[in-house]
């Protein structure tokens, strides 16, 4: 990671939901709160815009855990980052956050990620500048899965172009799901504004994607072999994220998703303002491995 430019993208964290499928564990706290190994769920979908040169986030959450938010993160300042905050009072879809968010994107584009997705390639910030430097269309990331009539499934032409997207078919014309993180023209809100409501009652994101698609305005970025997706929003899921996540770690000696090491190596902080948040974990290991970032820099 290098200093770079700030992208012309605003994101949005969508971190909403009751996380019903992680009771009893979320009856006082949202999920995206909850660790994933040695930092909280909400680190690393934060992380994965900060890679993509994004540096003025809209975290949506629900009324009951927006205070715990604002707490938790603050404004983003010690990270040389704006982040503010929108409610959503019931879930009604993905694609709501961009009504939600409609004055926080004020006609710039913007990338939406969600809360319990959790990204880790070799080179996934190139691959995030490539998606952030198209300012017209949309950029979403198809990724091989074994069981992809749990997700939305995108289907290709002989020669890789997109032909369709459907919303967790019977019949799976391809094995490559939607990931959780998508880039959109300033097209989006007016295009979330168009939808109707599936039968679920949501504003579904795939409306949005294929309505992109349909004016062949839409990039698929394949997550090739190396590259691990996560969705925590089971008990299984949130566990194996966690021993993902120390395995790599441990091997390593290097963390995922931490949001002080990305602003200190892109530039976004200094190395004395590195050195308080340091200092501000204390005797930690977390503080302990920020003062090896810092002295290795040095």
């Amino acid at each position: 990671m290098n200093a770079s430019a700030e992208s012309t993208y605003k994101g949005i964290i969508l971190a909403g939901g009751a996380g019903r499928r992680l009771l009893p564990l979320t009856h006082g706290v949202s999920k995206q709160l909850m660790p994933v190994y040695d930092k909280p769920m909400i680190h690393y979908p934060l992380s994965t815009l900060m890679l993509a040169s994004i540096r003025d986030i809209l975290v949506i959450t629900t009324p009951r855990d927006q205070a715990a938010f604002e707490t938790f993160l603050g404004d983003g300042s010690q990270w040389g980052i704006s982040l503010s905050y929108a409610v959503q009072e019931e879930p009604k879809g993905i694609a709501q956050a961009f009504l939600i968010g409609e004055s926080f994107i004020a006609e710039t584009p913007v990338s939406l990620i969600l809360g319990d997705n959790i990204f880790y390639a070799e080179g996934l910030a190139d691959k995030l500048s490539v998606a952030a430097e198209r300012t017209q269309g949309a950029t979403i990331f198809g990724y091989y899965v074994t069981d992809p009539e749990r997700y939305g499934v995108v289907s290709f032409d002989a020669a890789g172009k997109a032909l369709d997207i459907v919303e967790k078919p019977t019949e799976p014309k391809s094995h490559y799901a939607v990931t959780g993180l998508y880039f959109y023209d300033k097209q989006v809100v007016d295009i979330a504004k168009s939808l109707r409501p599936s039968d679920r009652g949501e504003l579904e994101i795939t409306d949005v994607n294929r309505a992109y698609l349909e004016r062949e305005q839409l990039a698929v970025e394949i997550l090739g072999r190396g590259t691990a997706w996560l969705d925590t929003g089971t008990h299984d899921s949130l566990l194996d994220a966690a021993v993902f996540v120390r395995v790599i770690e441990k091997r390593q000696g290097l963390k995922i998703a931490c949001p002080e090491e990305i602003a200190y190596r892109m530039g976004y902080i200094t190395d004395r303002e590195l050195e308080q948040l340091a200092a501000d974990f204390g005797e930690s290991g977390y503080a302990r491995y920020l003062m090896a970032v810092l002295r290795e820099e040095r």
